[in-house]
């Protein structure tokens, strides 16, 4: 008994150590971007975020459980799920865990589909995490919506969460009547990693003569590239609350299965052969961001000098299937039209603006969302009461008027 009151005592006072540690690093160091509205809600929802995270990364070292699994546990625990006018199905593809969303109200024809990949770095985020942003889109856009459970870090890395959004994709497509979905109108979509996910599925199916074409596709904050670190938004957010450069490469490299300590050569860009930037800057360079969106003054030098070994060991980079930015000419033309979301104070802000000038320049219609009070994750908030901002609002509704008027 007397030791369970030690290791009780012991387990609170390194508790309140790291709330008190956290809060003070809150108050005195995160920088709330200028135009944010509602500081102090800001403040207090990254204070949580980075106390779960911290909370994680104890626990990992501790053996107790993994940084990913703890955070995810805490997401689902306090996820809501909120079903009004949608019928909703757990279903499994195969192995691959799936939910499915379908409006209530009756309907004449076959409505509008959407395939929805969630965020989360390969990292975070769930089902359950991302139930109520489903819900309200399959609601709000009279649309039969299909969100994908794809296996995440720490027990799986890519190619994982692709072929499980490929696979079940695939699934849906072939028997989209059997869910009242009419072939002409299915909507590709995604948030973050999500959000590439749909860019590089949205490439990989154009050959497919066996499935319905996409109608568009949805790309909310995607990441686009990993060749790129130095860009404008990487450079401005490089220390943002919710995700900072330095964590978004943590997360590239685990998922990649990259070792972390490469890190600083793909910062610098020494990873990059000659050859492969005289072929891709006209793609990734900084060149291509419009001026308002750089800060004045010199830019870094960019890509350093080669390393041999950095570019062995992350070569997987230069994959369309990890950098979907990177695609020929050929292929980009011919997808779907694009609705596509930035934020201002998000590392990935640009990655947006790159694929958008890409898909532009050959004549895809673009239609595009930014959102100068945005942050990375602010969609998660949207419904989240008091604790939700003008820019989660905005994000959504622009969504669904997009998705509506097709």
């Amino acid at each position: 008994m007397f030791l369970v009151i030690v290791l009780f005592t012991i387990a609170s006072l390194l508790v309140l150590g790291v709330n008190a540690w956290l809060l003070i690093e809150e108050i005195f160091i995160v920088r709330v971007p200028p135009a944010m509205h509602h500081r102090v809600r800001f403040h207090v929802v990254h204070y949580f975020f980075h106390l779960c995270i911290t909370l994680g990364n104890l626990l990992e070292k501790m053996k107790i459980s993994t940084m990913p699994h703890f955070v995810r546990f805490v997401q689902d625990l306090l996820s809501s799920k909120n079903n009004p006018g949608v019928l909703v199905k757990n279903l499994h593809f195969g192995t691959i865990p799936v939910r499915l969303f379908q409006p209530k109200a009756p309907c004449s024809g076959l409505r509008r589909g959407i395939v929805f990949y969630h965020g989360g770095g390969g990292v975070f985020g769930s089902l359950d995490c991302f139930h109520n942003i489903c819900s309200f889109l399959a609601r709000e856009t009279d649309s039969v919506l299909l969100s994908v459970g794809y296996r995440k870090l720490p027990d799986h890395h890519h190619p994982a969460a692709f072929q499980d959004c490929l696979n079940a994709t695939i699934h849906f497509l072939k028997d989209l009547k059997t869910y009242g979905v009419d072939p002409a109108r299915v909507v590709v979509s995604g948030e973050s990693i999500g959000g590439g996910a749909a860019a590089i599925i949205a490439q990989v199916l154009l050959d497919r003569q066996d499935l319905p074409k996409f109608r568009a596709q949805v790309l909310i904050n995607p990441i686009i590239q990993g060749i790129n670190f130095q860009l404008p938004s990487y450079r401005q957010n490089q220390n943002a609350p919710f995700l900072s450069r330095k964590f978004l490469m943590t997360c590239v490299c685990k998922y990649l299965a990259i070792n972390v300590s490469w890190i600083d050569a793909m910062g610098k860009g020494t990873f990059i052969p000659p050859d492969n930037w005289e072929k891709y800057k006209k793609w990734v360079s900084s060149d291509n961001i419009p001026q308002r969106f750089k800060s004045p003054g010199p830019q870094p030098e960019f890509p350093g000098r080669f390393n041999e070994s950095a570019y062995l060991e992350t070569r997987l980079l230069f994959s369309s299937e990890t950098s979907p930015l990177l695609a020929d000419d050929k292929i980009i033309a011919q997808l779907p039209e694009a609705f596509m979301v930035s934020c201002e104070h998000d590392v990935l802000r640009d990655d947006t603006l790159l694929y958008k000038k890409r898909l532009e320049d050959q004549g895809v219609p673009v239609t595009w969302c930014h959102l100068e009070d945005g942050f990375h994750g602010c969609i998660l908030l949207f419904d989240k009461g008091i604790f939700s901002f003008p820019c989660s609002h905005n994000l959504m509704s622009s969504t669904v008027s997009y998705i509506k008027g097709i």
